[in-house]
């Protein structure tokens, strides 16, 4: 077991659990020039590489079963990512640059591995980190599995299958979005389940999987959602006065506002890489937090009254945020690229570890 531990903040320290890891998993701090991170291995170190990428509000612990599903010849490769689990804390995520901080932290550790090109996972955030690295380096992946990634557009504030923004400035995406009783109780490490609104344990029980499901390693998974960074230059990061519904914009640090269509407009790139690495999509059909009326896009919010203000479906409706996917990876094969659409029924935001039996069988075959 891995016991560094980064300090998160003064109301953490106390309240936050070292993660354990399975037997079968090795964790590394992995110094690479751009960050300093836990990294989790599977496999032997000259197994054939397939580097897994965490969702926002969890860690590289979410990916451990899968690690240890692999086909055997296969290494498991899972880092915590900029801002969250036990990345250096004084490494913040730029926003402005989308998430190239990501991107590239990701491709700075193949570098330090010595790794030329691997197999690439993930999962809702880092999904949204593995469309920018095949835009910045299709050349180090060999095959790319989505997992209810984010759209190639971000999350929030757009409004059709190109990803127009609703408003020039952003608004209704980023940090300022975040609800505050959440990032507070992460803050302040609540394993409770106490606020049906904004608990940790309850929101991951909600929405990260479909109900009534709950996984074997719950507190586990709990500790590894609670041991992201919360700060004005984290999570949720910052913001700023929006004339805009619902009045508030963007600001400039951490993953929420990385994740801004204001920092994530053009993806023509995608239809221009070469080489094209063949695409797995993987999402389940009851998830509700990447969808095309996701519970947590302001859109969606506005329509149900639970946001006041909203201006109609006219100038703000639910991004369609799965439909634009389809139609960036549509978009994608006929420029020569290749992918497969797999959806899975009964299932939330986290196939991997619902389903994992489903999820593996055409993860594997994918791989090979």
């Amino acid at each position: 077991m891995h016991t560094r531990l980064s300090k998160i903040s003064l109301s953490m320290e106390t309240n936050l659990m070292p993660v354990p890891t399975l037997p079968g998993i090795s964790a590394k701090t992995v110094e690479t020039p751009r960050l300093t991170t836990r990294v989790l291995f599977s496999g032997s170190d000259d197994g054939i590489p397939v580097l897994f990428l965490h969702g926002n509000a969890s860690s590289a612990t979410f990916w451990e079963e899968t690690m240890l599903a692999l086909p055997p010849g296969y290494r498991g490769i899972a880092p915590d990512q900029r801002g969250y689990g036990e990345a250096d804390r004084d490494q913040k995520i730029d926003a402005t640059r989308g998430l190239r901080d990501l991107s590239d932290d990701a491709v700075a550790l193949l570098d330090t591995l010595g790794i030329q090109a691997a197999h690439v996972a993930g999962h809702s955030l880092g999904g949204a980190v593995i469309w920018q690295l095949m835009m910045d380096a299709p050349e180090r992946i060999l095959t790319v599995t989505q997992v209810c990634p984010g759209s190639p557009y971000g999350f929030g504030g757009t409004k059709d299958l190109d990803g127009t923004m609703c408003y020039p400035d952003g608004a209704g995406s980023g940090g300022g979005t975040v609800n505050p009783s959440f990032t507070q109780a992460m803050a302040d490490g609540d394993r409770s389940a106490e606020n049906p609104q904004a608990s940790p344990r309850v929101v991951m029980n909600a929405f990260y999987w479909k109900p009534p499901f709950v996984p074997a390693r719950e507190e586990d998974l709990l500790s590894s959602v609670l041991s992201e960074h919360v700060g004005e230059h984290e999570y949720p990061g910052d913001a700023v006065p929006s004339p805009n519904w619902p009045n508030v914009a963007p600001g400039v640090y951490g993953p929420a506002n990385a994740l801004s269509p204001l920092y994530n407009r053009d993806v023509s790139a995608l239809y221009e890489i070469a080489p094209k690495p063949p695409v797995l999509w993987v999402r389940g059909s009851d998830d509700q937090i990447v969808s095309d009326n996701s519970l947590f896009d302001l859109g969606t919010l506005g329509a149900l009254g639970a946001v006041p203000g909203w201006p109609g479906a006219d100038v703000y409706p639910s991004q369609p945020m799965v439909s634009q996917t389809r139609a960036v990876l549509d978009k994608y094969q006929a420029a020569g690229g290749s992918y497969r659409e797999v959806v899975m029924p009964e299932t939330g935001h986290t196939p991997y570890i619902e389903k994992p039996d489903d999820f593996n069988k055409v993860f594997h075959a994918h791989l090979g």
